[in-house]
């Protein structure tokens, strides 16, 4: 299982640093929460912020943008560095024509689902995507609780991708730690977001290795 740490809560001071801590923890890529204050109810950074990490680290960057409108701002993000872009099927994008512009672009395309949307809201696009995230927390802030409840939704995804022959990788947000990632790999989640368990860890490259060892 692996492992993308949310920086979402970081000091904002020193980036860099962050970026070496992720780097140094074994993490297999960097989450980065984009939050435009309309679609979730925070504001974090956009493109400006992740082109400055860019030249830092080899990491994959796993953009997750929780904007109403993501469309608007597909081209800056891939400018900007992002390797993974991320949105919505909740936005008020058109999420296929969205898809395409990504892959158009060069980048891997992403759906999430927030917890009160069935996982088959994104079965019509799964012959397109790199990834699914399955948000364990309701969008817009970090620190939340683990909601075990929103597992099925990994298995239903896996289980389509599966009638169909497709290899989509299926990833969690949300209240991820040494004692719900064991349920997490139960469910067959791929790659984990991580965030405050990483940063608060006292060892966290023995916890990355843990959740690699799931």
């Amino acid at each position: 299982m692996q492992v993308s740490p949310s920086i979402l809560n970081c000091d904002y001071t020193h980036l860099a640093e962050v970026v070496r801590f992720v780097e140094q923890s074994g993490a297999d890529m960097i989450h980065l929460d984009v939050m435009d204050g309309v679609f979730v109810p925070n504001l974090s950074f956009g493109p400006p912020v992740i082109a400055t990490l860019r030249p830092l680290t080899d990491l994959t960057f796993d953009v997750h943008l929780m904007m109403q409108h993501p469309d608007r701002l597909i081209r800056a993000f891939a400018d900007a560095g992002a390797d993974i872009i991320n949105f919505h099927v909740e936005s008020d994008a058109d999420i296929a024509a969205t898809i395409d512009a990504i892959l158009a672009l060069g980048k891997k395309a992403a759906l999430t689902v927030k917890p009160r949307t069935p996982a088959e809201a994104v079965f019509p696009y799964l012959d397109k995507l790199s990834l699914v995230l399955v948000m364990t927390v309701e969008p817009g802030f970090g620190g939340q609780a683990f909601m075990a409840d929103m597992l099925p939704k990994v298995a239903a995804i896996k289980a389509e991708c599966a009638r169909r022959g497709l290899n989509v990788p299926v990833q969690v947000d949300g209240g991820v730690a040494a004692d719900t990632a064991p349920l997490c790999a139960e469910a067959g989640v791929d790659i984990v977001v991580a965030g405050s368990a990483l940063f608060k860890a006292a060892d966290p490259v023995a916890l990355v290795e843990q959740f690699h060892r799931l």
